[in-house]
């Protein structure tokens, strides 16, 4: 896995697409149990070097029930986004993940952990990719009907403070959905 890892911060294959340079993002270990799988680091986390370091990794670790030492032990969580690097800023947010990371690192990140119990697959991209016709035709319903996907994969909306309006909207996400991850996430 250290020699996975290190190929993957040496990858400069998007350079000439990412106005903020190369800094591939990502932590796993052999062990991990969990693997959360994302969108791409925001420009916090683009200088840090820490996944999920910023508003959105907060919420994500309230709605997981995990303190920071818990979240960031690769043992536990694996932190694999769907484009290892920051992709830059749109008109209303952040750029899409690069599409090229996932085809070209994940297959290898995810067989190095033979014994990993859960996948969890947050927003869009990370549903698209890995549910692929199995997703509802909205994040909505792909993330209403989580236990169709369990064993495997619990598909999550992005925690970011962007989807506050979503969360407002969705209160069941809280009062049925949440619970049960934390349930989850303890179990494991």
């Amino acid at each position: 896995m250290d020699t996975l890892l290190e190929e993957i911060k040496k990858c400069n294959y998007c350079l000439s697409n990412l106005p903020n340079g190369v800094n591939p993002v990502v932590t796993a270990h052999p062990k991990s149990s969990i693997i959360i799988i994302g969108q791409a680091p925001g420009s916090i986390v683009h200088k840090t070097g820490i996944p999920w370091d910023d508003k959105s990794g907060e919420r994500l670790r309230q709605w997981l029930a995990v303190d920071k030492e818990t979240f960031y032990t690769p043992e536990k969580f694996a932190l694999v986004p769907m484009g290892f690097c920051y992709p830059g800023k749109g008109k209303t947010g952040d750029l899409p993940p690069r599409k090229e990371c996932a085809p070209l690192w994940h297959k290898k990140v995810l067989s190095a952990i033979p014994d990993k119990k859960l996948i969890i697959l947050i927003g869009t991209y990370a549903q698209s990719y890995y549910l692929k016709d199995l997703k509802k035709s909205t994040l909505t319903d792909t993330v209403k009907n989580f236990r169709t996907y369990l064993p495997t994969y619990l598909p999550l909306p992005h925690p970011s403070p962007r989807n506050n309006i979503w969360l407002k909207k969705n209160q069941w996400f809280e009062k049925e959905v949440l619970p049960e991850v934390q349930k989850i996430t303890a179990q494991i």
